[in-house]
């Protein structure tokens, strides 16, 4: 009986110890990337709805007490959403965090200056999972642009679309695995294989993409706003101007004729959209020249959040890009 007894106390308190720990993470992206780890033993809870923005965001009740329950907070960082800082700090005061703009390893760029767009060198990005003189931001420097408040679109400032990147993803993978064993060693090799799995799935993407995307290199384009310099420098297929400052910003008439200037001088044969673009704007932007288009989401709205959301997003994006720039 005494042998029985601790027998049952002790697989009570493997059971207890085995818990799964409760995640929130801040973005669709991000939920992905963390659903795809957990895979098996549990799923996180979304914070920002895909249609939201993740830049300003008032949350509901369900989403604060995601929370304040939670063991673990994965989000992109007070680049994209500082508002969220203030929440974790009240609600989840005993919670980890996993910042992914801070994890070594990633590619790092800073937002693009003025209306036209620098042409840049393009190198093999293969094996330069970090800086490879493309804005590229270090670690050290990042910690200037920490201090702007907000989500800074200024020259210079860390451009927070960092996800848009798969190669930074695959780095995300093992960060996200990492942190979950250290909160849940039982499910550790679960976690880790997961990772793995995830990382081949993203390599293979990335290489189809890559394939897809290289005969449209030299191509012209502009773009709503420059949310996608990391796929464009990934992928060597990149803007040569963004029609308006912000995704929440009206361009200026004199940023709009700039803007029609560029893609007069580049004969840019696409613009990129957004869900929330004005149309009448292509209009503005043609100067007696057609003008393709065809929608990109850096967020994923339309969506639906879970595992297969990240790659779907990147797919989409390369879809995008092949249809609009396509000869």
């Amino acid at each position: 009986m005494r042998r029985l007894l601790c027998t049952t106390l002790l697989f009570s308190a493997g059971l207890a110890h085995a818990e799964v720990p409760r995640v929130a993470t801040d973005i669709a992206p991000v939920h992905s990337l963390v659903s795809m780890v957990m895979q098996g033993a549990g799923s996180p809870d979304l914070i920002i709805p895909p249609g939201a923005s993740p830049h300003s965001y008032a949350m509901r009740p369900s989403e604060a007490r995601a929370v304040a329950k939670a063991d673990l907070v994965v989000w992109v960082g007070p680049s994209l959403a500082p508002w969220l800082e203030e929440p974790m700090s009240s609600l989840a005061q005993g919670a980890e965090r996993l910042t992914l703009q801070d994890v070594e390893g990633i590619r790092l760029l800073t937002n693009r200056s003025g209306v036209a767009f620098e042409a840049h060198v393009h190198g093999d990005h293969e094996g330069h999972d970090d800086h490879d003189g493309h804005d590229d931001h270090d670690h050290d420097a990042h910690e200037e642009t920490d201090a702007h408040a907000g989500h800074n679109h200024a020259p210079g400032a860390l451009d927070p679309h960092i996800w848009l990147d798969p190669q930074n993803a695959v780095v995300w993978l093992d960060a996200i695995a990492a942190s979950l064993s250290a909160q849940d060693p039982e499910n550790a090799a679960l976690y880790t294989d997961n990772a793995a799995q995830a990382q081949a799935q993203l390599v293979d993407l990335q290489a189809g993409i890559q394939a897809e995307l290289t005969p449209l290199r030299g191509q012209k384009f502009v773009v709503f706003h420059d949310a996608y310099h990391y796929f464009e420098a990934r992928f060597d297929v990149e803007a040569s101007a963004a029609i308006s400052l912000s995704d929440g910003a009206a361009p200026s008439a004199a940023r709009l004729a700039e803007v029609r200037d560029v893609v007069k001088d580049t004969q840019a044969a696409c613009v990129f959209t957004e869900p929330q673009f004005n149309a009448g704007l292509i209009e503005a932007l043609q100067d007696g020249t057609a003008l393709k288009s065809a929608s990109l989401d850096p967020i994923g709205a339309a969506l639906e959040p879970g595992v297969d959301m990240y790659p779907a997003l990147l797919r989409d994006l390369a879809a995008a890009f092949t249809s609009c720039l396509a000869k």
